[in-house]
């Protein structure tokens, strides 16, 4: 995730053994409260030299990140103190919770955190494209007054891939506004349906030929990785738009392009990509797309309360009790 303009990070420790090393660029009070107990070193940049990343952890109990740094099996093993790393965010494709869990290295996320920050992105881009504001703004800004038809999104359809937290706020914002919402999740239990979801389906080939609006809440996993592809985007109701505010991974961006300029689809809003920061492509000089740099989750409340489950969580594990926001075979009940 890019950095935000936050206050700046306080100067490292002179400890030359931290308790907690914060590799990226996580803030919130409750990790400040935090190093009242325990000594915390903040390197941000460190994400990009592996040696160094090593080196740190090899005397430190805990480990703060975000989605930059490859916490690989090599860098599990080189903490020989380590018990905790913690995810400032939901995801958790750059962490070997396998190999954690062999090691007995506890990992936790924010689960839920910045689920509403999301899904409020969510809505802005479907209403961002519903009504071209990106487009009329460059054309009132330009001399033009162009006053070309919109659509509403009150009493059309959203689908919504992947009923978790995110998928599940998605659908409340959505159907406040009026829009009815189905959901795919073949991994959710038949009785845990989000109230706000109207209907469940059975197929993703049903929700993509009924929905207006298609957004994705999705981890990034080998099933899901190119799940956007030809025939998927192919599925999708002529003139509807594609959401995506979980993982770039999941879409195959030339696959999209192809779509937008056969006019299959009326628009994309993404605030993931591929590569972070993505290079010059097709997408990016299209029109009909809107684009944000991975900022769903960063608003101010949602970054307080991600700081707050990970301080949580680093507190209980370094004194000895189960974490509350845990993976693997660490999540609560186990063993």
């Amino acid at each position: 995730m890019p950095e935000a303009s936050e206050p700046a990070l306080s100067p490292p420790t002179a400890d030359p053994d931290p308790d907690i090393i914060v590799t990226e660029d996580v803030w919130g009070d409750a990790l400040e409260q935090l190093g009242e107990g325990y000594s915390v070193l903040r390197r941000p940049d460190a994400w990009q030299s592996p040696d160094q990343m090593r080196q740190l952890v090899s005397s430190a109990r805990g480990l703060v990140v975000r989605n930059r740094t490859p916490v690989d099996r090599v860098l599990l093993e080189s903490g020989s103190r380590l018990e905790i790393v913690a995810r400032a965010g939901v995801g958790l494709d750059n962490i070997d919770v396998v190999a954690a869990d062999e090691l007995g290295i506890v990992v936790v996320a924010a689960f839920g955190a910045n689920a509403r920050s999301v899904a409020e992105h969510a809505l802005a881009l479907a209403l961002g494209l519903a009504r071209d504001i990106p487009g009329n703004d460059r054309r009132v800004r330009s001399g033009e007054w162009d006053r070309r038809l919109g659509m509403e999104l009150a009493g059309r359809t959203w689908g919504v891939v992947g009923l978790g937290a995110t998928g599940a706020a998605v659908a409340s914002v959505a159907s406040a506004i009026g829009m009815h919402v189905i959901g795919f999740d073949p991994y959710l239990p038949a009785d845990s349906l989000p109230p706000s979801v109207g209907e469940r389906v059975v197929g993703l080939d049903e929700l993509l030929d009924r929905a207006d609006v298609v957004s994705l809440h999705l981890p990034l996993t080998p099933e899901t990785a190119g799940i956007v592809d030809t025939s998927f985007l192919e599925a999708m109701r002529p003139g509807s738009h594609l959401i995506n505010v979980s993982r770039g991974e999941l879409v195959d961006e030339e696959a999209l392009a192809d779509a937008l300029d056969r006019g299959h689809l009326a628009g994309a809003g993404l605030d993931v990509r591929m590569a972070e920061p993505p290079s010059p492509g097709r997408l990016d000089t299209c029109e009909r797309v809107i684009l944000s740099p991975h900022i769903a989750g960063l608003t101010h409340e949602a970054q307080d309360q991600v700081a707050t489950m990970l301080a949580e969580d680093l507190g209980l594990v370094l004194g000895g009790v189960d974490a509350r926001h845990a993976a693997g075979k660490w999540r609560l009940p186990h063993r």
